[in-house]
């Protein structure tokens, strides 16, 4: 192949990239390919229009300009790189978004009404956190880790984060961090890495917990473990500088579910085998692009997510087993008395609808007496926040504000 068609071919590939990371495709066995391949493009536009643009460099020096194959390469280039200034453009969106998802539920002025311990500092973002986006870092604030919170070996593992100077003499609130992996897959290292290194530095402590998994496990063990990490929280986190009265909870994806439904259920006897009597409340829960029916009541849910669930997570058909997946649906518990919750999904989510989410969020505003926040972030893919992307910070922003705001309001 010479320098003209292999830039053609080149260039081709990387405008379905940049098209697929703006439309991606959302139903089907394929949208598992399509979030895989689209999303480190939705997240780093930038950065994927570098390697186009270096890749177009190395081919004209090769002389694929001087043939015309070459030149419609190039011209395919430049739409992809629109499309990737476009996506660009999206992510900074997301900053407005949030920030008026907060104001219309917590008011225009909710930034004056927080307490000054808690408030947090307006810090632009540098050249740095843009060209080079950081995770954050789990060797520095993860001080304390492996700690058992349950009897089952490696699967009731937490760490603890936490800034090597906090101070002992002010507990520190509190965030319980849920991975996802479709309740089958994951652990307690790899995910929410930016969210846990923000809030550490900001004087938080982090627990972020390994849970049973199916298909070994079967529903509830999941929920049942997340329950049991909290009891142990509220018992034993004041030893690494935490405040075991302000839990807030946090995941996405099969972690955004769990979240939800840790908020909604505290105390339920069923999910509370042999510590029913254990405060499991929690005092805010950030869930991101979770699954809140499992019952698809809405109709904005996925046939093949169910027939996952009922394979390998509850093991059991929903017509059949009406009740048990009810229980284990967040929408299912919308109440009054639901901690401030501050829920978030992006549009182009392409395994875990943002429709059900919405649904989830109309209702929840029905029912509960505190705030709650609803974002979808436009353009932005499932589990969004693996990377420290311009959403990623942007989002984490957002959550913090949205924390202390939760801190600097009576309960």
């Amino acid at each position: 192949m010479n320098a003209g068609s292999a830039h053609l071919a080149a260039s081709s590939l990387g405008g379905l990239v940049t098209v697929n990371a703006w439309r991606p495709l959302r139903r089907g066995a394929v949208s598992t390919l399509s979030w895989a391949s689209g999303l480190v493009t939705s997240e780093l536009p930038l950065q994927t229009m570098a390697w186009q643009a270096a890749a177009t460099g190395y081919f004209a020096s090769r002389g694929a300009l001087r043939t015309r194959r070459g030149r419609a390469g190039l011209a395919l280039s430049a739409a992809s790189w629109a499309g990737l200034v476009a996506l660009h453009r999206e992510a900074q969106r997301s900053q407005a978004v949030l920030e008026q998802a907060l104001v219309d539920e917590l008011g225009s002025d909710y930034r004056r009404q927080l307490a000054p311990q808690w408030a947090p500092p307006e810090v632009p973002l540098t050249r740095r956190q843009l060209a080079l986006p950081a995770r954050g870092s789990r060797r520095r604030y993860a001080r304390d880790r492996d700690l058992a919170y349950g009897e089952l070996g490696v699967r009731n593992h937490l760490d603890i984060w936490r800034r090597p100077d906090l101070p002992a003499d002010a507990p520190a609130p509190v965030l319980l961090q849920i991975h996802g992996g479709a309740w089958a897959t994951g652990s307690k290292r790899g995910q929410a890495y930016p969210l846990l290194s923000h809030l550490a530095e900001r004087g938080w402590v982090g627990v972020a917990i390994n849970y049973r998994l199916s298909p070994r496990s079967t529903w509830p063990d999941h929920i049942v473990d997340v329950k049991t990490s909290i009891a142990w929280i509220k018992a034993n986190i004041a030893r690494y500088g935490g405040d075991p009265n302000f839990i807030a909870v946090t995941g996405g994806s099969a972690g955004g579910h769990l979240t939800a439904l840790t908020a909604l259920s505290a105390g339920d006897p069923a999910f509370q085998p042999g510590f029913e009597d254990a405060d499991t409340t929690v005092q805010a829960a950030i869930p991101m692009y979770g699954l809140y029916d499992f019952t698809n009541r809405d109709g904005t849910g996925r046939t093949d997510t169910i027939d996952f669930l009922a394979d390998k997570v509850l093991k059991s058909r929903l017509d059949d087993d009406r009740e048990r997946w009810d229980q284990a649906s967040p929408m299912s518990r919308v109440r009054a008395d639901a901690p401030p919750m501050f829920v978030v999904h992006g549009t182009n989510d392409s395994l875990l609808p943002v429709e059900q989410a919405r649904t989830f969020a109309e209702l929840l505003r029905k029912e509960s007496t505190r705030p709650v926040v609803y974002a979808e972030l436009p353009r932005a893919q499932h589990a969004f926040d693996a990377f420290g992307s311009l959403r990623t910070l942007y989002t984490v922003r957002a959550v913090d504000r949205f924390l202390a705001s939760v801190l600097s309001t009576p309960a």
